[in-house]
């Protein structure tokens, strides 16, 4: 049965500090992410349990004592943050949609702007470095868009000082993001044949750069939308062609930049990309991503 409207989150903040009311239980879960109760010892190469160790922060083989610290290597080892901090700064980049600001994860950590911006760029970093990129098949929707500057955004002369950014929406799967120098043929045709495999079905705006695709083994269809075109139905493959998948997310975007971040700068904007499509791409998995990025430290 679907949960109503009203009906409490999987993952709300009540939950979040049942699971984790203190430094202690955030260490345990770290250990548990990364390595689990049962695991090969690098010391003794034996699959051997771990006991916690009562005087440092670290975890003992059962079957040759050799000790394990959980948070070896990762952002966790020699931060003077609390690891319940970090925590609950993770939960609040997961469970929302529309971004967390430094200022915003400064009121809610308690902490100076100056350790909340580097929490959050940290957590921005792992979102970059977490989805792998594998090649959309199928039918991929293919969009392009402007982002950031002071003027509305259109192609040409009014994109001045913003990104361009483009989005390939595979129908059903996974949404990947890339910030382009230009809508030029050669730059969008570079970027599909790495993100979409051929023979795939693709669905674009009337732009005459996607000219392209036809000639590169793609199956190609263009919506007009300067004709007010905004779907086309062949009824020979009985499939739907628009871009409004891709068209929502920078719809999304764009209004959380705003209302979040007021605006971004192209140095940083890759990141934020990131962000925003990490999230598209796992909205329906709050406690998996939120274990992923915990791993991924």
């Amino acid at each position: 049965m679907d949960k109503s409207k009203s009906a409490s989150p999987d993952f709300s903040v009540r939950e979040f500090f049942k699971r984790f009311p203190d430094d202690e239980a955030c260490l345990e879960h770290i250990f548990n992410v990364r390595f689990g109760e049962r695991h090969v010892c690098d010391a003794c190469g034996v699959e051997s349990t771990f006991h916690r160790m009562s005087n440092r922060r670290a975890w003992a083989c059962a079957a040759c004592g050799d000790h394990l610290y959980p948070t070896a290597g990762t952002i966790f080892q020699d931060t003077r943050t609390p690891l319940q901090v970090w925590f609950y700064a993770i939960y609040l980049f997961v469970t929302t949609r529309h971004g967390v600001s430094g200022k915003e994860l400064q009121r809610q950590l308690g902490v100076t702007y100056k350790t909340a911006w580097r929490i959050g760029n940290k957590i921005r970093e792992q979102m970059s470095k977490h989805d792998a990129q594998a090649i959309l098949s199928g039918h991929v929707e293919i969009d392009e868009a402007y982002v950031g500057g002071k003027r509305p955004g259109k192609r040409g002369r009014g994109a001045a000082g913003k990104t361009i950014v483009m989005g390939f929406k595979e129908r059903g799967g996974r949404l990947v993001t890339e910030i382009i120098p230009d809508v030029k043929m050669k730059t969008l045709r570079e970027k599909t044949l790495a993100n979409v495999a051929p023979g795939a079905t693709v669905s674009t705006d009337e732009l005459y750069s996607y000219g392209l695709m036809s000639g590169a083994g793609y199956t190609h269809v263009a919506v007009k939308h300067g004709k007010k075109q905004w779907a086309i139905y062949d009824y020979e493959t009985q499939q739907l062609h628009h871009t409004n998948h891709v068209e929502s997310f920078w719809r999304h975007f764009k209004h959380s930049v705003r209302g979040t971040h007021v605006s971004i700068s192209q140095k940083w904007m890759k990141r934020y990309l990131d962000e925003f499509t990490f999230r598209a791409n796992h909205r329906d998995e709050v406690n998996l991503m939120f274990d992923r990025l915990i791993a991924a430290f």
